[in-house]
């Protein structure tokens, strides 16, 4: 079970790509969604959800995992 700080960046994360795909391809929607979190999220937040989908991010939509796996 996650914490509550971890549940709700997932939970920010998938609504972000649910509001942000927009019918576009997967490539296409990704690049936005890892725009916006590039843009307003703290280091930390990035950093944390970056781990999580690092060991597997089963909860994160296929959009949301594909944005956060380039970042730098």
């Amino acid at each position: 079970m996650h914490d509550v700080e971890l549940n709700h960046l997932i939970k920010m994360l998938n609504q972000l790509a649910d509001n942000l795909t927009q019918g576009d391809p997967l490539e296409i929607a990704a690049e936005r969604v890892t725009d916006h979190v590039n843009r307003f999220w703290a280091p930390g937040m990035k950093e944390r959800i970056r781990k999580y989908a690092d060991s597997g991010g089963e909860e994160l939509s296929p959009v949301a995992k594909k944005a956060i796996t380039p970042m730098p």
